[in-house]
């Protein structure tokens, strides 16, 4: 994938996958690392399946990259009634009633000395 999105040669063997962290949300895996030569930072996103196998993989190269949890903030507290669920006030919008809660954020990328796009990863 790193030869497709960077460009970098077939034949040029020098790059090593060398994790530098490795982070677990859940079935979310983080991997983080860089090859500070060539200053290229990168950040996996592995999902795994109860067993144990690799079903999902993402990939993100010199970019910023913080995971959140996206959720309707009604399930953090359980309701004590089945009806007090269904009730709501005229004065709740819809978007208050969900909430980004950020989970990780790559680290690496801001050792670059350098802008990096951003990005957001909701799971």
């Amino acid at each position: 994938m790193m030869r497709l999105l960077t460009g970098v040669d077939q034949n040029d063997v020098s790059f090593q996958f060398v994790p530098l962290s490795v982070t677990s949300l859940g079935p979310t895996v983080l991997v983080e690392g860089c090859d500070q030569n060539r200053q290229i930072f990168w950040v996996h996103a592995w999902t795994v399946s109860d067993h144990g196998i690799i079903t999902q993989v993402r990939e993100y190269f010199n970019t910023s990259l913080t995971v959140t949890r996206f959720g309707n903030s009604n399930q953090s507290t359980p309701s004590t009634s089945p009806s007090s669920s269904l009730s709501s006030s005229p004065s709740s919008s819809p978007s208050s009633s969900f909430h980004c809660s950020p989970l990780w954020q790559s680290k690496l990328s801001n050792s670059a000395g350098k802008s990096m796009p951003g990005f957001v990863l909701a799971i």
